[in-house]
């Protein structure tokens, strides 16, 4: 072939492609956490309406890339760390604020150096999230944004076994009867709608310190952003 050829413009992405690239935003999400099971490629394919050799296909990228990993019959979200267990004492205040001690300690210097090691057309991913954020949102919604959002830092930071780490704490959160309790009462309401209004505002300002390539920026509203959501959380909630 002449190198002088020109290669014809590829104009659409393939079935598997596409099946791998909404796995992949669930993985690195924590939606599908590390150490869990994936979908079965029946149940994948009967979700996506799709022949299940595209399945195959986008698990099989999956698992050159490392994110997955086979165990028997079965695959895995891969996983380098063990499972990070956590009991609940007596006081679900107190546990929670443990939590968000533990969380504070690990994404304020992960949120740091990933700004430090960011490229530019990740910024304005991280902008376009911090969007999303600009409408009056439900807490489900809220819940769901808000994961998004921390992850998808997070990955950025270049550190595995640190995103990994942290993804395990972030998923104890999320997943937390006591958490889930007190966002969810019903005389808590008027203070979780606060609670949504402060926290959307500091991803904002989050997302324009990333924009504007500031680390030190980063970390002090990352920081003030898990201080004030654990003092609503502890002090203003029942």
């Amino acid at each position: 072939m002449s190198n002088s050829q020109p290669f014809e413009p590829i104009s659409r992405e393939t079935v598997s492609s596409q099946i791998r690239a909404q796995l992949l935003k669930r993985i690195t999400t924590g939606e599908l956490a590390p150490g869990s099971p994936m979908p079965s490629e029946r149940e994948l394919s009967d979700r996506f309406k799709v022949a299940r050799t595209s399945v195959r296909e986008a698990l099989q990228g999956l698992l050159s890339m490392g994110v997955v990993e086979r165990r028997g019959n079965r695959s895995y979200v891969a996983e380098h760390l063990p499972t990070v267990n956590v009991q609940s004492g007596v006081n679900r205040k107190s546990f929670v604020a443990e939590l968000f001690e533990t969380r504070r300690v690990l994404e304020v210097p992960i949120f740091e150096m990933a700004a430090e090691r960011i490229d530019d057309a990740s910024r304005s991913h991280i902008a376009t999230l911090a969007k999303s954020f600009d409408e009056p949102l439900e807490i489900e919604e809220f819940r769901r944004l808000d994961r998004e959002f921390h992850t998808t830092i997070a990955q950025h930071c270049g550190n595995p076994l640190l995103i990994e780490l942290y993804s395990k704490v972030l998923d104890q959160l999320f997943r937390s009867r006591e958490f889930d309790e007190l966002l969810g009462a019903e005389r808590n309401q008027r203070e979780v709608k606060q609670i949504i209004a402060n926290a959307s505002a500091a991803h904002r300002a989050i997302a324009d310190a990333f924009v504007a390539s500031n680390p030190a920026t980063v970390r002090i509203e990352t920081k003030a952003h898990l201080d004030q959501v654990e003092h609503s959380m502890v002090a203003d909630l029942e």
